[in-house]
């Protein structure tokens, strides 16, 4: 189980980016996170990966804690960030360096063919496409076989065919190995079509002001009456969630169970 318990960050210019997180995710299970701008969404990313430091609280993976950069959580970011002078095998084993070579060669291999691109492996990242990129991105991610694999709106750059494409790809590769999943979005109904659950987040600072069950198998039809359904309840809470505090909103206790 992954588990965030009090956490809070304030920068040093004073900027109250987080208050209080509190979150329990299942093994397996892939929660969205959404919310307004300046909400701290990326923010509670990178507290999460270990890239900065919490102001207080905690984050734990199967109880053990999380202070830093840590191989049972993976990221992928809104833009792949492939490092140019390596081809795509050597820029999904970067991060896999201290491995003996046999084991990180198999690793890198498997990734790659798992993600699709096993015959691009000595290609450039300049002589891909942006959906096959942020698949090498996703693979660089997995090829330490985390966990958490934490992703920061990392579809959101591409055009509506590639990124339903991926969303299917996503869903496989989790299928696979059953990572848990964060999977931060502004994209409601990219939130809807893959989650388990909705993580509505309140701005300034940020806190989590609902969160919406999804209960259905997958995939998804996005056309059925329910799926629209889903959509209108998490776009009334973000709209509920960036109302003035003198509105005196309160969340639905745990949130609506949506079905179909």
């Amino acid at each position: 189980m992954f588990v965030v318990q009090g956490l809070s960050k304030t920068y040093a210019d004073g900027t109250h980016a987080l208050q209080s997180i509190n979150l329990a995710v299942e093994a397996g299970e892939i929660l969205a996170v959404v919310g307004g701008s300046g909400c701290g969404k990326t923010t509670l990313l990178r507290l999460v990966a270990g890239l900065d430091t919490a102001t207080s609280g905690a984050i734990t993976v199967d109880g053990e804690p999380i202070l830093g950069p840590h191989p049972a959580v993976g990221i992928a970011f809104q833009e792949p960030r492939l490092l140019p002078w390596l081809c795509v095998a050597d820029n999904v084993g970067f991060g896999v360096m201290d491995l003996p070579r046999g084991e990180r060669e198999a690793r890198v291999a498997e990734a790659i063919e798992r993600v699709g691109l096993a015959e691009h492996a000595q290609r450039w990242p300049r002589e891909l496409s942006g959906g096959q990129q942020q698949r090498v991105s996703i693979a660089r991610a997995l090829v330490a076989r985390p966990k958490v694999l934490l992703l920061d709106e990392p579809f959101s750059a591409l055009d509506a065919f590639t990124r339903a494409s991926l969303h299917e790809h996503l869903l496989t590769l989790w299928a696979a190995s059953r990572p848990t999943v964060v999977i931060v979005t502004h994209d409601v109904e990219e939130a809807v079509s893959l989650a388990d659950r909705v993580v509505v987040m309140r701005p300034r600072p940020g806190r989590v002001f609902e969160t919406i069950s999804v209960r259905a198998g997958r995939p998804r039809d996005k056309l059925a009456p329910g799926f629209d359904k889903a959509k209108r309840r998490v776009l009334n809470a973000l709209d509920r969630s960036l109302k003035t505090a003198e509105d005196h909103q309160t969340p639905s206790a745990g949130g609506a169970e949506l079905w179909w």
